[in-house]
C-alpha cells in the first residue's frame, strides 16, 4: 500500500458536519479583491505618504504660514518663512506687485551662548517702527497705522522721533546718512 492511499483510507473516515459542509461551501462565493487592487490602492497610499515626506523635505522642518504685518503704515497679509533664527517675508504691494524682505539673527542666553532668534522674537521684530529712506530724497517713518514724513525734521543730520501706538512707545533716532536705532527708553545719542 502506497502513501496515498494509506492518507486517502484514513480521511475517508472523517466526514464535515452538516453546519461546516454549508460554511465552507459558502466560502467559495466569497469575493476576494483581486490582487492587483489591492496593489493598486498600496501604491497609491506610498505615494501619498511620500509626496508629503517630500513637501515636508522641501521646507525643512522651518516655519511657514500666512500672518498679518504692518508694512508701510497698512495691514499687509504676507507669507512668513522661518529658518533657523532668520526670515523671510513675501508680500504683495497695493499695486500687486511682490516684495521680499529678510532678517533675522542670533541672540545671547545668560551664559553667553548664541543661539537663533524664535519665532515670537522674529514676531517681535516684525512689529517694530521702521524707517524708509525713499529714491526722492524724502525719509518717512511707520508703526501700524502711521505714516509720518520726517524729512523737515533732521537737525545736525539726526532727527529724533516718538511713535506710540496705545500702551508702547517706542524713541527713533534717525540718522540722515541712512541708520536708525529703536529703543522703548529713550533717544540714542549718535
Amino acid at each position: 500500500m502506497t502513501d496515498k492511499e494509506r492518507y486517502q483510507r484514513t480521511f475517508s473516515l472523517l466526514h464535515a458536519s452538516g453546519d461546516r459542509f454549508v460554511e465552507v461551501s459558502n466560502m467559495k462565493n466569497v469575493k476576494i479583491m483581486p490582487v492587483r487592487r489591492f496593489v493598486a490602492v498600496c501604491a497609491a497610499a506610498l505615494m501619498v505618504a511620500a509626496m508629503a515626506t517630500v513637501a515636508y523635505a522641501a521646507d525643512v522642518g522651518g516655519i511657514q504660514r500666512a500672518v498679518q504685518v504692518w508694512i508701510h503704515g497698512d495691514q499687509t497679509d504676507a507669507v512668513l518663512d522661518i529658518q533657523g533664527g532668520s526670515y523671510t517675508l513675501n508680500y504683495l504691494d497695493q499695486e500687486g506687485q511682490q516684495h521680499t524682505m529678510g532678517g533675522g539673527g542670533v541672540a545671547i542666553d545668560d551664559n553667553g551662548k548664541e543661539r537663533p532668534l524664535t519665532e515670537d522674537e522674529i514676531m517681535e521684530h516684525l512689529d517694530y517702527p521702521q524707517v524708509d529712506f525713499q529714491e526722492d530724497g524724502s525719509v518717512w517713518a511707520y508703526y501700524h497705522n502711521q505714516k509720518m514724513e520726517i524729512t523737515d525734521k533732521f537737525e545736525n543730520g539726526v532727527c529724533y522721533v516718538q511713535v506710540k501706538d496705545g500702551k508702547q512707545v517706542f524713541y527713533l533716532t534717525v540718522e540722515e546718512t541712512g541708520g536708525y536705532t529703536i529703543s522703548p527708553h529713550g533717544y540714542e545719542k549718535p
